[in-house]
């Protein structure tokens, strides 16, 4: 029997409620080694409550020593083993703006960067482009020709966006043509089957004529393209888990995810507080929530130490709104540690919490890394905390006689 028949089995109707809320990347470091991280600097007072009243522990995503990116760390947190199920973030960007996948189609989520006259990549993001620039840019894509395929470009949010390649013979297996760098020249798209050979003749020539196009632009003079993924077929959380789930997010790929896990999305919020309202405002329709956090992570990944404490109190301040809904299991954590030190993400364990009435508490007094590595809910493997949150949601029948 799989982990997901046992689900299957095990998993009730119940009247209560699961929040989850992830702020994106929470995990960090100190910037010396004595000093502390960005979760210890932050004055949480509202999450350290919670900690005095649930049970902590560190999670983690994929396997010990295994950096995950937003997907795979997403995954193991719906409770989908991120080694079973691969989804490549192409497929999960277009997803989360609406874009309807079919059989023949392969996305790949793009990001402009900035090039020198050497042809060197300066900036990965373009600066952050405002979005507003980004769909000008992205309209003058819609130039892009390439026989027997059809071509759609379409804008994410700041300097992301999604392509899709539709036509015969492709495939999903190309390999990412982000270096993870600057300093150095952005990689040719390969494939990484025999496959995918198609696809990556396809892909090297929409760069080569976008790389033409997108010549006299400032910033965003450049292109690189990741995740090259066709559409997946993943159980839906009212098939594993019997609950009405409801998605609250405001970055478009967070929502493609859920979306292919089967949650509705709700609200068009833009500010956490907006993301609330939104919850609030569906709270009688759905079993569970999850409400995605994103600033955490993007003040890490730009090595902004003080920004990302700021998030966090940010978040801390949040806490109160949601438990005036009284969820009776409320989950706090992240898909990944996003360390400002290292400006990307990292392999670290993530903090995590968990608060309902069938707690153990654990005598932890603050939410932060080095609690949470001593809390009750031990290091476990993130795909296992949806079955956490089924048992102390009392959803969640006995195993055997």
């Amino acid at each position: 029997m799989t982990e997901h028949e046992l689900v299957r089995e095990l998993a009730e109707k119940a009247s209560t409620k699961i929040v989850m809320l992830v702020a994106d990347g929470i995990g960090g470091l100190p910037l010396e080694p004595s000093g502390r991280t960005e979760l210890e600097t932050a004055s949480t007072p509202h999450l350290d409550a919670l900690v005095r009243r649930g049970t902590s522990g560190s999670s983690i995503p994929v396997l010990p020593g295994v950096t995950p990116g937003s997907g795979p760390g997403h995954l193991a947190l719906f409770g989908y083993d991120p080694l079973e199920f691969r989804i490549g973030r192409g497929a999960l960007e277009a997803t989360g703006i609406g874009f309807e996948l079919g059989p023949n189609d392969v996305a790949a989520r793009g990001n402009f960067c900035t090039l020198d006259s050497a042809g060197l990549i300066t900036d990965r993001r373009a600066g952050r482009i405002a979005s507003e620039e980004s769909f000008r840019i992205v309209e003058r894509l819609q130039q892009v020709q390439i026989k027997g395929i059809e071509t759609f470009v379409k804008p994410v949010k700041e300097h992301r966006f999604v392509v899709v390649f539709r036509g015969p013979g492709l495939a999903g297996d190309v390999a990412d043509t982000d270096p993870q760098a600057t300093g150095v020249a952005a990689l040719d798209p390969l494939p990484l089957s025999p496959a995918a050979a198609r696809t990556a003749e396809v892909a090297k020539e929409f760069v080569r004529q976008a790389r033409g196009i997108l010549a006299g632009e400032t910033h965003a003079n450049g292109l690189v393209l990741r995740g090259f993924a066709t559409k997946p077929q993943l159980p839906s959380y009212l098939d594993l888990y019997k609950l009405r789930a409801a998605a609250i997010a405001v970055y478009p790929m967070y929502k493609g995810l859920a979306r292919l896990v089967g949650m509705t999305l709700v609200g068009q919020a833009h500010t956490l507080d907006e993301q609330i309202d939104a919850m609030a405002a569906c709270w009688n329709d759905y079993d569970f929530f999850f409400l995605h956090f994103k600033y955490t992570d993007s003040t890490g990944e730009d090595g902004q130490f003080a920004e990302k404490v700021k998030r966090i109190e940010e978040l801390d301040r949040a806490i109160p709104r949601i438990e005036k809904l009284a969820p009776d299991v409320l989950i706090v954590t992240g898909d990944h540690s996003t360390p400002s030190l290292l400006k990307t993400h990292s392999w670290h364990p993530v903090p995590t919490l968990l608060v309902a009435p069938t707690c153990r508490p654990d005598g932890l007094e603050k939410f932060s890394e080095r609690e949470c590595l001593r809390g009750g809910l031990g290091m476990f493997q993130a795909k296992h905390l949806m079955l956490m949150a089924l048992a102390h949601g009392l959803r969640c029948a006995k195993y055997g006689a």
